[in-house]
């Protein structure tokens, strides 16, 4: 993006679109769950699918590059900061309409309270997410889950933005789900709201069981107190047959606690990779890339990052390409 593209004018139409949601000069840190990255020149968080869609209108007519985020719990941003627009969609758009099986939700709802108000809602289905530290934009965009389910299956339709401001509607056919992955990791569209449907539970009290379980388990297996990403590597069906999970092929290399600077593999979970101080992203792009292709030197498999480095012109891509 060029900074000369990025004028007064542009700032105050954006301001006046989305009244105190345009903020300048904002450490990326302080989104970061690394707690990595420098400042961004411009951050927009709309509050409705009419204000995201006017943002992007005005984007898309300037010529101006945007990044969309929600959480950041897959995103590693550059020390040199962010010279694209970031949109952000968060708390100012996270309403939530639960009626009988149906939930109509937006995008920067985040997943943990989703869970636990459909489990008080006794509709189960979500149990599987009640851990996961991201919003439902993010979630659907990487159709995430855990114990090898995807959110994707609840879906019903997706109402998402289009590059160029305008709204469109997908049905969960339309969205290309597949394990971790969806159409929205590739067609520039922005997701808004969704709608999803889960089965009413016999027993709400077993699902408030089996969802204080996983959050028992992620505790005692992950780290809590260190800045993480969550799962820096995706599980692969062929390695996960032959030899396990990410996190067990990188434990028995000898990888936990193995550092460059402060970006260090934790040592509780091989496939958590933690801020043990001050990293800085060239050190955690280093050891994504040192891990990854040990494992693949050591086992064959190369494993596919969950995590996504946002370039300062606001290019993402993945933090490990093989062999580099």
């Amino acid at each position: 993006m060029s900074a000369a593209k990025l004028t007064s004018a542009v700032i105050q139409e954006l301001a006046d679109i989305c009244p105190s949601g345009v903020h300048q000069d904002v450490p990326l840190a302080q989104f970061s769950r690394w707690r990595i990255g420098g400042l961004a020149d411009l951050v927009v968080e709309p509050r409705s699918v009419s204000q995201l869609c006017a943002i992007r209108a005005v984007l898309a007519r300037e010529g101006l590059a945007s990044v969309v985020i929600g959480d950041t719990s897959n995103l590693l941003f550059a020390d040199d900061g962010l010279r694209a627009i970031m949109l952000r969609i968060a708390a100012r758009m996270s309403r939530l309409r639960v009626e009988g099986s149906e939930v109509t939700a937006e995008a920067g709802l985040w997943v943990p309270h989703l869970a636990r108000c459909l489990q008080r809602a006794g509709l189960t289905g979500a149990e599987h997410v009640c851990g996961i530290p991201g919003t439902l934009g993010g979630l659907i965009c990487m159709n995430g889950g855990s114990q090898r389910r995807g959110i994707g299956s609840a879906v019903v339709n997706v109402t998402a933005v289009t590059p160029w401001g305008g709204a469109t509607m997908l049905d969960q056919a339309d969205c290309g789900f597949a394990y971790r992955t969806s159409v929205f990791q590739s067609n520039g569209f922005v997701i808004a709201v969704a709608q999803l449907r889960f089965a009413q539970a016999p027993d709400r009290s077993a699902i408030r069981r089996q969802m204080l379980a996983i959050l028992r388990e992620r505790r005692r297996k992950f780290p809590r107190k260190q800045p993480n990403c969550g799962s820096v590597f995706k599980s692969n069906p062929a390695m996960y047959a032959a030899i396990g999970p990410p996190g067990a092929a990188i434990e028995r290399l000898g990888f936990k606690g193995y550092r460059i600077g402060d970006a260090m593999v934790s040592p509780r979970h091989g496939n958590f990779f933690v801020n043990a101080g001050k990293a800085r992203s060239p050190d955690m792009l280093r050891l994504i890339q040192d891990v990854g292709d040990m494992v693949f030197e050591t086992t064959g498999h190369r494993m596919e990052s969950e995590v996504r480095y946002v370039t300062p012109a606001g290019v993402i891509r993945s933090a490990y390409t093989p062999g580099a």
